[in-house]
């Protein structure tokens, strides 16, 4: 959570391959972006997130992090934080149990008040694009001392909105890290997002 924090990013990677995901984690950390999430949805994850975690070259996550078996699975390949779309208790247990922070992800305030129950390090607010930067003003009214994270269509022209508007950190997407871009190992173009999206936050 202190790279997230510091960074006031992290960066989700969503690609149907990954085919060097320590030269992928490079790029983005090389950029200003440390904490780089891998997610379930994409195969082989598990193999992905081992190779980044022995290198120890970013701030490794697991996202999509649906049930107990996926957490402790990415928490034994190296996972240092876990993702999750929505409530997952089971998940939360797992984590708490093994020390690992997780990002719960909530859209309305009872969303919001479950994850807090359940322990979540910061709280992921998905789909962000559907109400913009003004909705994380109006969470911030009840819930003043919640790390907000929102995910899902922020991009370099809006995430310092979030930003001003209360979210502790943003998550970049695919404005950062394409999956055309990503399947094609094209890092150095990755490498040129993630530092625009970067520059966009001070």
């Amino acid at each position: 959570m202190e790279a997230i924090l510091a960074d006031k990013a992290l960066t989700v990677v969503r690609a149907p391959e990954i085919p060097d995901p320590v030269a992928l984690a490079e790029a983005l950390a090389g950029a200003g972006i440390r904490a780089v999430e891998l997610t379930f949805t994409t195969p082989g994850v598990l193999d992905c997130l081992r190779k980044v975690a022995d290198a120890g070259r970013a701030v490794i996550g697991a996202g999509t992090v649906l049930n107990a078996e996926q957490a402790s699975a990415a928490i034994d390949a190296g996972a240092q934080f876990l993702v999750t779309p929505g409530n997952a208790e089971a998940v939360a247990e797992v984590a708490a149990r093994q020390g690992i922070p997780v990002v719960m992800g909530a859209f309305t305030p009872t969303e919001v008040m479950r994850a807090m129950e359940l322990g979540a390090a910061a709280v992921k607010i998905f789909p962000a694009r559907a109400l913009g930067p003004g909705y994380l003003k109006d969470l911030r009214g009840p819930f003043p001392g919640v790390r907000l994270i929102p995910s899902g269509g922020v991009n370099a022209g809006n995430a310092a909105e979030f930003l001003a508007q209360g979210a502790v950190a943003v998550t970049a997407g695919t404005d950062v890290v394409p999956p055309a871009a990503v399947a094609a190992g094209d890092w150095a173009e990755i490498a040129a997002r993630a530092a625009g999206f970067a520059r966009s936050l001070h």
